[in-house]
């Protein structure tokens, strides 16, 4: 009884990945807003993506090295 719903359990994840995806993800997200608020979640999805970005280019080292020092470069700053 048990093992025969955890097989259908099993097989509904691997038909649906992505609506099972999707619905873990806005859980997490409410957990998250609940326990440390609004706010703050925004600004951990914000550092996911742009992990996510720059994971994602194939930076070479010069490359990225430029691209930190234009981010942090006194020149921006007031």
């Amino acid at each position: 009884m048990i093992r025969e719903l955890f097989e259908e359990i099993i097989n509904y994840i691997k038909d649906n990945k992505r609506k099972t995806l999707g619905g873990f993800i806005g859980l997490l997200i409410g957990i998250l807003i609940l326990v440390i608020g609004f706010f703050k979640t925004i600004f951990i999805a914000l550092c996911t993506w742009l992990g996510y970005y720059l994971g994602s280019k194939s930076y070479s080292e010069e490359d990225l090295k430029k691209f930190i020092d234009r981010l942090f470069s006194p020149s921006k700053r007031m």
